[in-house]
């Protein structure tokens, strides 16, 4: 995707001297052939130019195109030579040498060309044997690993080929009680990175380490081990998301019944006095993504009518909800028996009253559905015996059905919470209640299913109204999150300032700040008025163009975190692109940016999965929240500049900004949302005189013509 460049003049340092260069036409070869020449160096073939700042890059034929303009070039040794060097001096058996090549090692790492020598050199071998070996603490272990780490990145490497010993001793360090920070961490990393790359190494991961003992990291000072905490969850986030179905679909020991072992720390993480980052934050969004996708298998399993077993918890909820025991086979008549059943399902609001295992064959929820009303039957009995009895005893057609409603809220809790689907990877939205609680979503439930309840008399609804009911639970719970509680506690609290009333009055504001003028009259003045507002929006869009946007490369590990810039130039004919150190406070200048695409050159803006590098194999590429944020720019004959938006804010002013760029409509729903609010704005300004006034539906009639035109006065 590179493109021409014009002539770049940079500075050629070495010591404290300066050289300038000619332009790059020439290859590296002669330019650092004639640099050594003019300091009298022999064997040019053992030099190579590098970047002179932090990240010490060494030039190449592939990547010489993004030295940037005025940028400083050291001349140095080739990364043949360096790599050999280090590969020696890290066997030093002087432990301060070895400490000091160890570092140079863990720096020069990043640089993918001189990590290909080194891996050339059997370098990672070197590395597994020296951690194996189990000779090396502290510094010298950290530095190590921070090299592997830094090595590995590059992929270059398969993750399957290190052995069992290797993964047993990094297993070790985190299963120390006891363990340098920077170790730990490195370690941590590893873990996730194999998990995450490799199907064989999740079983020998797993083997070698449990939650248990991922637990304790968590329970460590938020202020000053978060860093530690997000690795440890992320690993735990691994070990999930790898985990075959059969393992995914039982309860992990920190999510069991009763224990609140994994819960506590991680209350204590999000309620920690430091400002969660945004890598922690979207670790626990994975976590909570992934903790709710276990209830997938029980919202898709269709209830058995003739299970007996499944069908005793229905005769548990009856018997809990009206105190009766199971009548012995002999009590009575079956038909007596029979008519008491449907009797007593009737009151509890099942659909099918003779058989209500049947109501359960929908999926969703399946028997998600009947899990949710034993618990609250179980763990709250009083309000559960309440409910149903308060219910079945009306007379006057309002009662609200217990049964009906918990299948419905089910299924509506499962949309909001996305249940089944996969975690975003640019995602930070997490509920910290959900991590107050070990079965947060049963509670949950218990929490929305007496807020129905309390609605449903509120609307002093029937059967008829069960829809619009359902419709103002949803808008109740979905304002409620809105607010992110930090407890189920608060969550109940912010419901029982969300009446129906409160609901009521929160609709008719909104529907008095957009008014929905329908008169042709007015219709005709929206449409005048459209194509200013529609160019306006399009400035709007070439105006944040040109601010530009920096955009995450996406890789396997989001903490190794690569950025790259785009802006539009003001004359809006060129496109600047480039990569970044890191990510940008403002606005990058131009001049800064190295990549240049005309937009003479643009042939098409492609989006979602038709991407090139959204059709790539992996789990994040089949990611539904990630497709929905990338976009391609198509140039020259099959070159392409590929996006991957930020947010959908960031996608909708993009992809509206190129196809205003094309000459093509702006069809996102940024667009139009901007669209309706900008005019129904301009309406209200130009209505503003004829406020009160009636304006008619049709014309006022044209008068006729008068009889004569005496009355005209004739200037000349």
């Amino acid at each position: 995707m590179q493109r021409r460049r014009t002539c770049v003049p940079v500075v050629v340092r070495m010591m404290d001297f300066v050289l300038l260069l000619s332009p790059q036409k020439k290859p590296l070869s002669a330019i650092i052939k004639e640099v050594c020449e003019g300091w009298s160096l022999g064997n040019p073939e053992n030099f190579a130019l590098q970047i002179a700042d932090a990240t010490n890059f060494y030039i190449t034929e592939k990547n010489r195109n993004h030295i940037k303009n005025g940028s400083i070039l050291r001349l140095t040794t080739s990364p043949y030579q360096t790599a050999v060097q280090l590969h020696e001096r890290i066997q030093s058996s002087s432990m301060d040498a070895k400490l000091e090549a160890l570092k140079d090692l863990a720096n020069a790492s990043r640089d993918i060309t001189f990590a290909q020598e080194f891996i050339n050199l059997d370098g990672i071998s070197l590395l597994t044997q020296m951690v194996e070996s189990g000779t090396d603490f502290g510094d010298l272990l950290s530095f190590t690993l921070t090299a592997f780490v830094e090595l590995m990145d590059h992929g270059i490497v398969s993750w399957d080929t290190f052995s069992v010993a290797f993964i047993k001793k990094i297993a070790s360090y985190v299963n120390k009680s006891a363990m340098d920070t920077a170790v730990l961490q490195r370690s941590l990393a590893i873990l996730e990175s194999m998990v995450l790359n490799s199907q064989d190494l999740y079983y020998k991961v797993a083997q070698e380490i449990t939650i248990g003992q991922l637990i304790p990291h968590l329970q460590g000072c938020v202020e000053t081990d978060q860093d530690i905490q997000t690795y440890t969850i992320a690993v735990i986030n691994a070990l999930f998301l790898k985990a075959p179905e059969e393992k995914r679909q039982v309860r992990p020991h920190f999510l069991s019944e009763n224990s609140m072992t994994y819960l506590s720390p991680t209350h204590n993480v999000i309620r920690g006095t430091t400002p969660i980052n945004d890598e922690m934050a979207h670790q626990l969004y994975v976590l909570q993504v992934l903790t709710f996708n276990l209830l997938e298998d029980r919202m898709m399993t269709k209830m058995d009518p003739q299970d007996q077993a499944q069908r005793d918890i229905i005769f548990e909820l009856r018997r809990i909800a009206f105190d009766v025991e199971c009548e012995p086979n002999n009590s009575g008549s079956i038909e007596k028996r029979k008519s008491m059943y449907t009797r007593d399902y009737k009151k509890l609001g099942f659909i099918n009253h003779v058989n209500p295992a049947v109501d359960f064959t929908q999926i969703p929820p399946g028997m998600l559905a009947l899990d949710n009303m034993l618990y609250f039957a179980r763990h709250h009995q009083d309000a559960y015996i309440r409910i149903v009895l308060e219910n079945s005893s009306r007379e006057d057609k309002h009662e609200c059905p217990f049964g009906r409603s918990s299948i419905e809220l089910t299924k509506m809790l499962c949309e909001i919470l996305k249940v089944g689907e996969l975690p975003s990877e640019n995602c930070h939205d997490f509920h910290p209640m959900f991590f107050t609680h070990d079965r947060s979503f049963e509670e949950f439930f218990c929490i929305c299913i007496q807020l129905l309840n309390k609605t449903w008399k509120e609307m002093r609804a029937t059967s008829e109204d069960f829809n619009k009911v359902m419709q103002v639970v949803r808008e109740q719970i979905m304002r409620a999150l809105t607010l992110k509680p930090n407890s189920l506690d608060q969550f109940k609290s912010r419901l029982q300032n969300l009446s129906y009333t409160e609901i009521l009055k929160i609709r008719q504001s909104e529907r008095m700040n957009q008014e929905d003028f329908q008169s042709r009259p007015i219709l005709e003045l929206r449409e005048k008025i459209q194509p200013e507002i529609m160019e306006l929006i399009k400035q709007q869009r070439l105006n944040r163009l040109c601010e530009g946007t920096c955009f995450r490369k996406i890789s396997s590990r989001r903490r190794q975190d690569k950025f790259w810039y785009c802006r539009l130039s003001p004359n809006h004919k060129v496109l600047h692109y480039g990569d970044l150190e890191e990510s940008p406070q403002g606005e990058v200048p131009h001049d800064s940016l190295q990549d240049k695409l005309p937009v003479a050159d643009i042939k098409a803006v492609i989006t979602g999965k038709d991407c090139p590098h959204m059709k790539e194999k992996g789990a994040l590429k089949q990611n539904k929240e990630v497709l929905e944020l990338a976009f391609s720019v198509l140039y020259e004959s099959d070159e392409y500049l590929n996006f991957i938006a930020p947010d959908k804010h960031e996608y909708c002013v993009w992809t509206d900004g190129l196809n205003a760029l094309l000459g093509k409509e702006m069809t996102s729903d940024y667009t139009k949302s901007d669209m309706d609010t900008l005019l129904s704005m301009e309406m209200k300004l130009r209505l503003l005189d004829l406020e009160n006034i009636q304006i008619p539906e049709a014309p006022p009639p044209i008068p006729k013509e008068p009889s004569n035109y005496d009355f005209v006065y004739d200037c000349n």
